[in-house]
């Protein structure tokens, strides 16, 4: 599997990290931290540092039960976010988390590889129409409502087999019109209970059937530490089990807040599963 990120091919074969940046002021873990310049260039130099293959920036939480901001609001801290890494760091990747296609065609403008889209392409019908004229790596996730509300009618006739028909039906519409570089995201903790978040992870293998990269957003959720009666704080350990998990059932791309203990992650299955012999 290969990913086109600015005319470069990034292979695949090695799963991808992307760290999380929040620009935010209510993310469920790090909400209000990284606000300042200088918060946001530390975060960026850190995630870089540690390994990470791309930066994911988000200007609206998404955590359950979280209301949208107005769309100017998110593109003047999508704008001031890109402008301050790129300049300090040019040839950065960046992926920005938004479901509006008017953010999606900023952030692209202002230097930015990659769209992830909580929504699939169902919150906005401008962005799959968007993401064709664009022509980059576009991640549509899985979430039946939006985060205000998503947690509050969880109904399915059967989990697995309702998102790959949601995937195949946006698929279809984006490969209609020419996009090629698309990453599924099965959207643990979006619209799931905690159980089927578990249920999911269990079939994640169902998901290989589509032909596209997976990428697994787990960091520090609430189907950690509600089963571990912790907090997002204390997640860390149970975020690397998980990602080990996921990992081993074919996820390419790894969304996280933790970014060195991922790429150690990688690193020992990769040695694991492919080290010479003795």
């Amino acid at each position: 599997m290969l990913l086109n990120f600015k005319g470069k091919l990034f292979s695949l074969d090695k799963p991808l990290i992307m760290g999380i940046l929040n620009c935010t002021e209510d993310s469920f873990y790090d909400g209000g931290q990284y606000i300042s310049e200088q918060k946001i260039i530390d975060r960026a130099t850190q995630i870089l540092e540690e390994g990470a293959n791309l930066i994911d920036i988000g200007a609206v939480s998404t955590r359950p039960g979280a209301t949208d901001i107005p769309e100017e609001v998110e593109k003047g801290r999508i704008k001031k976010s890109i402008n301050l890494i790129l300049k300090h760091f040019p040839q950065a990747l960046i992926s920005v988390d938004t479901w509006r296609a008017s953010v999606a065609q900023l952030a692209i403008d202002e230097g930015a590889a990659m769209i992830n889209d909580i929504s699939g392409g169902t919150f906005d019908d401008a962005m799959i129409p968007f993401i064709a004229q664009a022509k980059v790596p576009y991640c549509l996730m899985h979430c039946p409502e939006k985060p205000a509300v998503m947690q509050q009618n969880i109904q399915y006739e059967n989990l697995i087999g309702d998102i790959l028909r949601f995937f195949a039906k946006q698929i279809a519409q984006l490969k209609t019109q020419g996009c090629n570089d698309i990453i599924i995201d099965p959207g643990f903790g979006f619209g799931k209970t905690l159980e089927q978040n578990y249920f999911l992870m269990q079939n994640l293998n169902a998901f290989h059937t589509l032909n596209l990269p997976i990428l697994v957003g787990i960091s520090r959720k609430s189907m950690i530490y509600k089963l571990l009666e912790t907090n997002p704080q204390e997640a860390l350990n149970g975020t690397t089990v998980l990602n080990t998990v996921a990992l081993l059932k074919g996820a390419k791309i790894l969304r996280v807040h933790d970014v060195k203990e991922a790429v150690e992650c990688v690193k020992i299955l990769d040695y694991f599963l492919t080290g010479s012999e003795i």
